[in-house]
């Protein structure tokens, strides 16, 4: 399986690590640590340098009860860490629900839009769908200020499903070549600690649906109610969550702890190529 992204093709033969850089004062785990564009530059390299495949540039906190700010805001944070990473030859996603953001980040040469929203703002759709580049869709119940108050569904894995199906086949409809887009089934945005993990556990199903799966759990309150640890020392938990969402099937994982993630997957893969006996160094 490959992911088309503009100027790259992802190669999916095995799991993908993606750094998280968010330039925001406010988000839940690295709020404020990486708020100037060098900060947010210096950061990403060393991403990059300790494996990660590609980086996530976040401008817009979406922690629950997060409130928005403007377009104009959020692309003053992220153009000039894009255009940096990009004239590294970096791939590079923007996490971005709005239109006139997708619009100058695509200008200026990012890969992969991650929209939380799915495309669902108005010219959203159409912005990506004028370019070339890869997007991948998440479910979300509400918005990012009260998704989490009281998550309900009637059937959790069937309804996440048909909505990340239903917007799939809208973004195909819009000009969206199916390989261009991959799935996030949101951990974390509008369910409960019990549903965030029914759907790791089921990650295999949505790992199914024939467009790659992105899973990001990295750190998140789940993983500190099933532990009872503080959001900085998580790292364990969510390397583990990431492992397994990977051997499930997830093509790509979405972190905060690059390399404690690709040593996880070097000891695995090692592990599989012995199973396949293949002695890879």
């Amino acid at each position: 399986m490959q992911w088309h992204c503009g100027s790259k093709i992802l190669d999916l033969t095995r799991p993908l690590v993606m750094g998280i850089v968010n330039v925001t004062p406010d988000s839940f785990s690295d709020g404020g640590e990486h708020a100037s564009a060098a900060q947010a530059i210096e950061h990403a390299r060393r991403l990059l340098q300790e494996g990660a495949d590609l980086v996530d540039i976040g401008g817009e906190s979406t922690r629950p009860g997060a409130a928005p700010v403007s377009w104009q805001e959020e692309l003053e944070r992220v153009l000039p860490v894009v255009k940096a990473l990009v004239r590294d030859g970096a791939c590079v996603s923007v996490d971005t629900s709005s239109p006139q953001v997708m619009r100058a980040v695509i200008d200026a040469g990012v890969h992969m839009i991650n929209d939380v929203r799915a495309l669902s703002a108005a010219g959203a759709m159409e912005a990506v769908a004028r370019s070339s580049v890869g997007v991948c869709l998440m479910h979300m119940q509400g918005t990012p200020k009260d998704m989490q108050q009281e998550p309900h569904y009637d059937n959790l894995l069937e309804q996440v499903k048909a909505f990340l199906l239903s917007r799939a086949r809208a973004c195909e409809a819009a000009g969206i070549d199916a390989e261009r887009i991959g799935l996030d089934y949101g951990f974390g945005f509008g369910k409960t600690v019990d549903q965030n993990f029914e759907l790791l556990a089921h990650t295999a199903d949505f790992a199914g649906l024939a467009y790659p799966l992105l899973v990001g759990l990295s750190r998140k309150s789940s993983l500190g109610a099933v532990t009872g640890r503080p959001v900085h020392e998580r790292v364990s938990a969510s390397v583990a969550g990431a492992l397994i969402a990977a051997q499930k099937g997830a093509a790509v994982v979405r972190v905060h702890d690059v390399a404690a993630t690709v040593d996880a997957f070097k000891i695995w893969f090692k592990t599989e190529s012995i199973l396949r006996g293949k002695y890879e160094p």
